[in-house]
This record gives C-alpha cells, sequence and structure tokens, in this order.
C-alpha cells in the first residue's frame, strides 16, 4: 500500500498527517501534527510529530529502563505523542528496521513498541529514522471522522521531513503549506476554507 492509497482506497486515513486546524480548542493538540499510525472502523491511533516531552531525556529513559545510553543517547530526543498511556512508548520509525513486535504501517514507515527498538537505538544499530513517543493520541469508533467533518483536522499526505524532521516548531506550517493552503486564509466554520 503506498502512502497516498491509504485513504483513497477504504476511506480511512491510516499513514496520512492530520494537521490541527487553527481553531482547534484542545490545547493538547493546538498547532500539532500527527501521524496517523491505525485508523479503521474500531477507531484510530497516531503519534504527535512535533512536542517534545522536556521532563525527561533518551538517557533518562533508558536508565529508567536498566539499558546502557551508548553514544548516541543524547541526539534523541523524547516526543510527547499523545495525551493516552503517557507512560508506554512508541517508536514510529523507516521500515529498514522490522522486528518482532514491529507494525508495518506503509511500505516506508513502521511502529514498534518494544525495549528492544531502544537499545538497538541506543547502541546504533535501529533504524534509519526514527521519533520517539511517549503516549499516543487515540479516537473511538467514528470519533476521528467527526473531528474531521467539524473542520477541527486537516488531512495531509506524509513525507520523510514532515514525519521525522527534527524542525518541530516549523513542522505546522510546513505541513498546511504542503497542501497549498495559506493559514491566514483558513475559515473556523466547517465547509469552509
Amino acid at each position: 500500500m503506498t502512502m497516498n492509497s491509504a485513504f483513497s482506497t477504504n476511506g480511512y486515513l491510516t499513514g496520512q498527517l492530520l494537521v490541527a486546524m487553527p481553531q482547534m480548542r484542545d490545547v493538547r493538540f493546538t498547532r500539532t501534527v500527527i501521524y496517523v499510525c491505525a485508523h479503521n472502523a474500531d477507531g484510530a491511533m497516531g503519534l504527535v510529530l512535533n512536542r517534545l516531552v522536556e521532563s525527561i531525556s533518551f538517557p533518562a529513559l533508558l536508565a529508567q529502563l536498566g539499558i546502557d545510553s551508548g553514544d548516541l543517547g543524547e541526539e534523541i530526543r523524547v516526543h510527547f505523542g499523545g495525551p493516552v498511556e503517557s507512560g508506554r512508548g512508541f517508536v514510529l520509525h523507516s521500515a529498514d528496521y522490522v522486528h518482532n513486535g514491529t507494525m508495518l504501517v506503509d511500505e516506508g514507515v513502521a511502529l514498534t513498541a518494544s525495549i528492544d527498538i531502544l537499545k538497538d537505538m541506543a547502541d546504533g544499530t535501529g533504524p534509519r529514522h526514527s521519533l520517539l513517543a511517549l503516549g499516543y493520541a487515540g479516537w473511538g469508533p467514528g470519533q476521528l471522522d467527526a473531528e474531521m467533518q467539524a473542520n477541527g483536522w486537516l488531512s495531509v499526505p506524509p513525507d520523510e521531513q514532515l514525519i521525522f524532521g527534527n524542525d518541530l516548531d516549523t513542522k505546522w506550517e510546513h505541513a498546511i503549506g504542503k497542501i497549498g493552503i495559506d493559514i491566514n486564509q483558513l475559515s473556523g466554520e466547517a465547509g469552509h476554507a
């Protein structure tokens, strides 16, 4: 399945980006970009791509888990993946790393939630690109669809830079700009842009 075909073939947003509209009222999601890891009739799950958890570093997280942080520890940032299960870790990564417990989202992106990937990242044998997140964003059956219809989110095709890029301060603007929308022209009314 290609990145762009996920929505068009089945009506779901797996593998797409959600970009919060400017009028997003939930402060946990204001100006966020979310990668949708799974979306089906049972609900949706995604990871926020442009927020960090300031209270913990990767080496400190590894120390809590009893893992040697290696030489790469300081380079890896811990992201706020969303408000659900905020103590649980997820690694969104390039599909060059596939092990037990890895879920392929599409041909280029995978999701792993095991300690083994953290060990491999710490010693430099992990995936080529990765984003470590604590927690996730979740929606119940039909909830994301309703939020889309209420003009809460825009759906944007992903690219490697938007998913794994380090420039978090401009990721929201770049995601909206990718589909040619001027953020100053966006309306808060459903059905209008």
